[in-house]
């Protein structure tokens, strides 16, 4: 199981930097550039509420679970 973040692909998709994202949604630069990446294990809801607000997405456009191939179900 795999919960993935979105953001790089929504900066791809409208072409937006680091820098545009620090800018429309307060949030740090090295916060966006781990989100980009997909390369941290937790989000902060206030750093949820300003990815939504300044991107005007929602949660569930920036968050995917991915369940494993393997993953057997109940």
């Amino acid at each position: 199981m795999s919960v993935r973040c979105k953001l790089g692909d929504i900066m791809k998709q409208r072409r937006l930097s680091n820098k545009d994202v620090v800018a429309l949604t307060g949030v740090s630069r090295n916060t966006i550039t781990s989100l980009a990446a997909n390369a941290t294990k937790r989000i902060d809801y206030d750093t949820l509420e300003g990815l939504c607000r300044g991107l005007g997405v929602t949660p569930g456009d920036l968050i995917e679970y991915v369940p494993d191939d393997n993953t057997k179900t109940p």
